[in-house]
């Protein structure tokens, strides 16, 4: 299975001016950690990186730290997930077939959920990680008022791997190009061109470290985890 990893953002909700992924939690960069679950998933073969020209350095020293026995390709990215994501897309190997897209962020997720979203990729066209919501949801107008509560038995918190048809992806990038589509994942281009994404069960865990707080909560899951105590967490780089 290719794994291709969008890591080519920016720390501005974590209150830095640099990628959110070179900063350390428990001695290691978060993506760091993506990488290392990724490794131990049995069904990953190849890994795409992709990343901006002035976080390569970083990129590489964190390889050369951790030695990844899988192959794995800097691509670079563009200046929005959707544009990194069609570049990832662009620089898959030609035997690529089916490809698990997994937001670097995200760096609790266990070789396990990629596991899974791989086998399950191999039924269905497209599919994505996710939770079912435990909290009531109000849709809101623009002058704050509530318009509608939907029913959360069908409401589900998106998270990723998200996997997908590789053929059938790159036809929705396109065609969302040529359209001027806007979305904040690759489910959605899916969605537009109506074709079917089917839910794999998530975890709870696997949050998306956006904030300094996602931080904290991090690293009280990972200490869990690790059996040690949590440390002292204050947001660092190398």
């Amino acid at each position: 299975m290719h794994l291709l990893i969008p890591a080519a953002g920016m720390g501005k909700r974590m209150l830095h001016d640099r990628n959110k992924l070179l900063i350390t939690l428990f001695g290691q960069p978060l993506l760091a950690w993506t990488l290392i679950a990724a490794e131990q998933a049995a069904s990953i073969s190849w890994i795409g990186i992709i990343g901006q020209p002035e976080d390569r350095s970083d990129l590489d020293t964190i390889l050369g730290n951790i030695s990844l026995s899988k192959p794995v390709q800097f691509i670079q990215g563009g200046k929005t997930r959707q544009e990194s994501v069609y570049n990832g897309l662009q620089g898959l190997p030609d035997s690529a077939e089916r490809v698990l897209i997994h937001d670097g962020a995200r760096c609790l997720a266990t070789p396990d959920l990629f596991d899974r979203c791989a086998a399950a990729i191999a039924t269905c066209p497209g599919l994505i990680a996710a939770i079912s919501v435990k909290d009531t949801i109000k849709i809101v107008d623009n002058t704050g008022i509530i318009v509608d509560t939907p029913d959360r038995a069908n409401l589900w918190a998106a998270q990723t791997p998200q996997g997908f048809d590789v053929k059938l992806l790159k036809a929705c990038h396109d065609k969302g190009r040529a359209l001027g589509w806007e979305v904040t994942d690759d489910a959605a281009l899916f969605e537009k061109c109506s074709l079917p994404v089917t839910i794999v069960p998530g975890e709870e865990t696997n949050l998306k470290i956006t904030t300094p707080v996602d931080l904290a909560i991090a690293e009280f899951i990972l200490s869990n985890r690790k059996g040690v105590k949590p440390q002292s967490l204050k947001p660092s780089y190398p």
